[in-house]
């Protein structure tokens, strides 16, 4: 028996919903790592276990300006925020800057990423923040989400690495 068009919609809506975005707990840490193991991957970035550890560390520390966020579908974390909270010279509030955003790649094209952008828009408002902002390759697909929420700006980076441990 085929299902109807509307089938599919329902089945999309109700995983959806079932998603819940939180702070992450110790028992994260295995699922966090498989995912921050991907989104490095799909930079094409080297990050030690030092720098993997300390991160989780700090994120789960409450007195670190950095600070986490899962998104868990039914008991699985299928994806995750890494912020930073931060002052800044032009405004009094705290200012958000995200980091780090990762969806597995079974759970893509779902919503996710818009879940878990709206949780930090939702935090930025419940907690008075000035900003929320982020930035990304330019020929990263998820461009498209972002442009939902945010025009991209014509500010050009420039990078001194001078270690990364």
């Amino acid at each position: 028996m085929q299902s109807a068009p509307g089938d599919a919609l329902a089945a999309h809506i109700k995983k959806w919903m079932m998603t819940i975005v939180r702070d992450p707990q110790d028992l994260d840490e295995h699922a966090w790592r498989r995912l921050w193991s991907g989104y490095n991957a799909f930079y094409g970035a080297q990050i030690s276990e030092a720098i993997t550890a300390s991160t989780w560390k700090r994120m789960l520390d409450p007195t670190s300006p950095i600070f986490g966020r899962v998104a868990v579908s039914q008991t699985a974390v299928v994806g995750f925020t890494v912020s930073v909270l931060h002052e800044g010279t032009w405004t009094i509030a705290p200012i958000c800057y995200l980091e780090d955003l990762f969806v597995d790649q079974n759970y893509r094209l779902h919503g996710l990423g818009r879940l878990l952008v709206e949780d930090l828009v939702d935090l930025a408002k419940a907690r008075g923040w000035s900003r929320l902002y982020w930035h990304t390759q330019a020929k990263n697909r998820a461009r498209s989400l972002y442009d939902k929420f945010a025009v991209a700006d014509d500010f050009v980076r420039y990078r001194l690495i001078f270690n990364d441990f």
